[in-house]
């Protein structure tokens, strides 16, 4: 079993709270991490029927039954449980007691916040990361990890990516879309991920989007809600505090797995990626939730960001580090050529007080430091 870097962050929290709370997209791995560091609590699966409709039905009997250590597995099938999980915890004081793993962030998070704010340590697990992979002594190209993904049953004998995907996709839409919203027209929906998926690592404009698929932009709104709460995408917010008008505010997005973006795209096969149009954009995809997983799994603040000016003027990620900020663009190149770092050195100048360090991350093997800014592999890079 690939070792997951959360274990110890998990172990962490559960010495310090009463409740470790994990959340992230279906099949990342959620599960298997909780039964293998908690593996002494009992473990309940609230996805069986019978299981969740005796939660439901009698939870004061089933707190009963399922005494403290436990796993209580996708907790979002009986909310209802976080209120009673509260009472427990309370009444015993002290650590150590249970776990939640939840897939849908609004029922969690309301359940968590109105029941659990104080009491539990909250961590989001997204697929394996490449630190995980290679820790693992897995070793492929670029376009095979941006084809491949990252999803944990790909390396445990899973099926095909191609395959994989497809199926993912079929069933989020079909199971978890219909629990969350009512959707009139279930293929315009489809043309909508799609669409996102064409607009990767791209600002989002709702009147476009809204236009090309022929909806509201209220429900164009509504459906990036759905897609954020479930984990199918994320969004990187731009940095523009203290620095007038000058930088945009619109997000820009992204997807929690380049396989499946590969997949909505038509990619057939890993030799596919270097020619399609937007293998930058799926190349940054991958670097940007990487640096997203890296602060996760160490159960950091997710506080990631981009900068672009009002000329267009972009740098793909900044994060603050030390009172300065750092600036790192994304390029998916073999090869550092001094140009890629433009960007960099304009943002710099326009907030001189501010910049820290800078990084160009890129596709080749070199790590290399000129003019103040490193050069590294994405294998390499860390936020």
């Amino acid at each position: 079993m690939i070792k997951r870097t959360m274990a110890k962050t998990a172990i962490e929290l559960w010495k310090r709270y009463p409740v470790v709370t994990i959340t992230g997209p279906r099949q990342s791995g959620k599960t298997t991490l909780a039964q293998a560091v908690f593996h002494e609590a009992e473990y309940v699966n609230l996805e069986i029927p019978d299981v969740r409709e005796e939660a439901i039905r009698d939870a004061r009997g089933f707190m009963e039954r399922h005494k403290a250590p436990a796993v209580f597995d996708e907790i979002q099938n009986a909310p209802e449980l976080v209120s009673y999980v509260q009472a427990e915890t309370d009444m015993a004081g002290r650590n150590s007691m249970y776990v939640l793993t939840g897939s849908h962030q609004p029922a969690l998070q309301a359940a968590v916040s109105q029941s659990l704010a104080g009491r539990t340590g909250i961590l989001e697990l997204l697929p394996f990361s490449l630190e995980e992979l290679s820790g693992a002594g897995v070793k492929k190209s670029r376009d095979r990890w941006m084809f491949d993904g990252f999803m944990p049953r790909l390396y445990n004998k899973g099926p095909e990516p191609e395959r994989l995907y497809a199926d993912y996709f079929r069933t989020y839409v079909e199971r978890d879309v219909r629990q969350l919203v009512n959707l009139r027209n279930l293929r315009q929906f489809e043309i909508f991920i799609r669409l996102l998926a064409g607009r990767v690592a791209q600002l989002l404009n709702i009147d476009s989007i809204a236009g090309d698929v022929g909806v509201s932009a209220t429900t164009v709104k509504e459906w990036l809600s759905l897609l954020e709460a479930s984990y199918v995408i994320r969004f990187l917010r731009p940095y523009y505090r203290n620095f007038g008008k000058r930088f945009i505010k619109a997000p820009k997005i992204y997807f929690t797995e380049t396989g499946l973006v590969c997949n909505l795209l038509g990619i057939k096969s890993a030799s596919q990626v270097a020619a399609h149009p937007l293998v930058g954009n799926i190349f940054e995809n991958m670097v940007v939730m990487e640096a997203f997983k890296r602060r996760l799994n160490r159960g950091e603040m997710d506080d990631l960001y981009f900068m672009r000016t009002s000329h267009g003027v972009e740098v793909d990620l900044a994060w603050e580090d030390g009172g300065k900020l750092d600036l790192c663009e994304i390029k998916a190149g073999a090869t550092f050529h001094d140009d890629m770092a433009n960007n960099i050195r304009a943002i710099k100048r326009l907030v001189p007080d501010d910049a820290g360090r800078g990084f160009v991350v890129y596709s080749g093997r070199e790590t290399s430091t000129a003019d103040g800014i490193q050069a590294m592999p994405f294998t390499a890079f860390d936020t």
